[in-house]
C-alpha cells in the first residue's frame, strides 16, 4: 500500500496529529531544563509539582464523560472541541518558556510557574487528544481504513518529533533563551495552523452519518453513571486488558523518563567540550527520529513478507 492510495480524509486526520506531536514533544524534552537549570527552580518544588501533574493527570483523564454531556459551544462536537482548544493548547504551550519576573535560587514563583504550566498545558492537550480519539472511532469505522490512518499518523508523528530537532539547532540547546522563545512561538503557531486545516478537511470529506448512527451516538452520550461504571467493570475485568494496561504503563514510563531527563543526564555525563552543542541537537533529535523511522520500516519489511 503506497502513501499516494491513502485517502484524502486520512491525511486531513494526520494534520491534527501532527500539530499536537509538535507540541507535546517540544513541551515534554525541554521543560525540565528550563526550570532546572534557568529558573532555578528548587528540587522538592519540582516534585511537588510532578505529584500535583500525577494527582491533576488522573482526574483530567476522567473529562471526556463530561465533554460528552456538556452543552457547551466547545463541546457541541468534536470538531468544535478541536478548533477551540487547539489556541487554548498553543497559548498553554507557550506559558512556560517566557518567565514571569527573574527567578533566583529556590524562588517559589518559579514552583508555581510550574505548577501552572503543567497543568494548563495537560488540560488542553487532553481535551484536544479526547476529541481526536472520539473522531477516529467515528471516522474510521473498517480495519482497512484504521490502518490506513495509523500509517499517516505514523508519518505525521516523525514530521512533529523533528521540532526537538530544530529547537535544539537554533536556540543551541536552550542556551539562548530568546532563540528559543522565538522558535516556541512560531511552533506554536505552526501546530495551530496544522489542527485547523486539519479539522476544516476532515469536515469536508468527513463521510455523511445515517439517522440510525446519529442516534445511537446520541444514546451512548446520555447513558448515566451506573452503566458507565457497569461498562468500565466488564472492561476491567478482561484478562487481555489489564495485561495491555500493564505493557502501556512501563512504555509510557520510559518515554516519559527518556523525553524529560535526557538533556539532563547528557549534560551532567558528557562535556561540552567533548561533544559540542550542535552534535547534541543532531543526538537528541535522532533519538525520536530514529525509533519511528526503524518502525516504519520494519512495518513495511513485515508486510512485504506478509506476515
Amino acid at each position: 500500500m503506497t502513501f499516494l492510495n491513502i485517502k484524502p480524509i486520512a491525511w486531513a486526520f494526520s494534520l491534527t496529529t501532527l500539530g499536537t506531536e509538535m507540541l507535546n514533544s517540544v513541551f515534554s524534552f525541554y521543560y525540565v531544563k528550563l526550570f532546572l537549570h534557568l529558573y532555578k527552580v528548587s528540587e522538592v518544588a519540582f516534585y511537588q509539582a510532578q505529584m500535583i501533574l500525577m494527582i491533576w493527570n488522573a482526574l483530567n483523564d476522567l473529562t471526556g464523560y463530561f465533554h460528552n454531556n456538556s452543552k457547551a459551544d466547545c463541546c457541541s462536537s468534536r470538531h468544535s472541541s478541536v478548533l477551540y482548544g487547539a489556541p487554548l493548547c498553543a497559548a498553554a504551550f507557550l506559558l512556560p518558556w517566557f518567565p514571569w519576573k527573574y527567578y533566583h535560587d529556590g524562588d517559589w514563583l518559579s514552583g508555581l510557574h510550574l505548577v501552572v504550566s503543567l497543568c494548563a498545558f495537560d488540560s488542553t492537550l487532553t481535551f484536544v487528544q479526547q476529541a481526536q480519539c472520539v473522531l477516529f472511532a467515528e471516522i474510521f469505522t473498517r480495519y482497512e481504513s484504521r490502518l490506513q490512518l495509523i500509517k499517516t499518523n505514523q508519518v505525521a508523528s516523525l514530521v512533529g518529533s523533528t521540532s526537538i530537532l530544530f529547537c535544539g539547532l537554533i536556540s543551541d540547546n536552550m542556551e539562548i533563551l530568546l532563540n528559543f522563545q522565538v522558535i516556541a512561538v512560531v511552533v506554536a503557531n505552526l501546530a495551530t495552523a496544522s489542527l485547523y486545516a486539519g479539522m476544516c478537511h476532515i469536515s469536508h470529506l468527513e463521510p455523511k452519518r445515517s439517522p440510525e448512527e446519529n442516534l445511537f451516538s446520541e444514546t451512548v452520550q446520555d447513558l448515566p453513571w451506573t452503566s458507565v461504571i457497569s461498562l468500565m467493570r466488564q472492561i476491567l475485568t478482561q484478562k487481555n486488558f489489564r495485561l495491555f494496561l500493564i505493557v502501556n504503563f512501563f512504555q509510557v514510563f520510559h518515554l516519559t523518563f527518556f523525553s524529560n531527563f535526557m538533556m539532563i543526564f547528557v549534560d551532567n555525563l558528557i562535556p561540552t567540550d567533548v561533544l559540542p552543542s550542535s552534535i547534541r541537537s543532531i543526538m537528541y533529535g535522532a533519538g525520536f527520529i530514529c525509533p519511528q523511522v526503524c518502525d516504519d520500516s520494519s512495518c513495511i519489511f513485515l508486510q512485504g513478507l506478509k506476515i
